[in-house]
């Protein structure tokens, strides 16, 4: 928990207090990664939404939950209603399982917001 408590005060202060930060960054992804497949296997696809939505909520206006919260909402609806399309129509007359369209739209934006160096919230550097 150390390690984790000094990296949220940002990689140079918890380098400077001796924490691995790559060997911290790689276990964190692995481990991320890990309990996100496990989320999917047991609830489906559409438990993948709940992890992606609030975070791209939250990197387009902030971290306060008066804003986010709102917005996540909104965006996971909208999400979902053309994810039931797309599931309608790429695959017509037959429909697509509403878990494979959003593993593959979800997948890439889920490794890039885990990719990210830098996790900056909104209008803020």
């Amino acid at each position: 928990h150390s390690w984790l408590d000094a990296y949220a005060t940002g990689s140079d202060t918890a380098a400077s207090l001796g924490v691995p930060i790559r060997a911290l960054r790689i276990g964190l992804f692995l481990f991320q990664g890990l309990l996100v497949g496990v989320l999917v296997a047991v609830a489906g696809g559409v438990g993948f939404v709940g992890l992606i939505i609030p975070h791209a909520a939250r990197l387009v206006v902030g971290a306060t939950h008066r804003a986010m919260l709102p917005v996540a909402a909104a965006a996971g609806a909208l999400f979902l209603v053309w994810v039931d399309v797309a599931s309608r129509v790429v695959a017509a007359p037959q429909e697509m399982p509403l878990g494979i369209v959003t593993g593959i739209i979800g997948a890439p934006i889920f490794l890039l917001l885990m990719g990210r160096r830098a996790y900056t919230f909104g209008n803020a550097s």
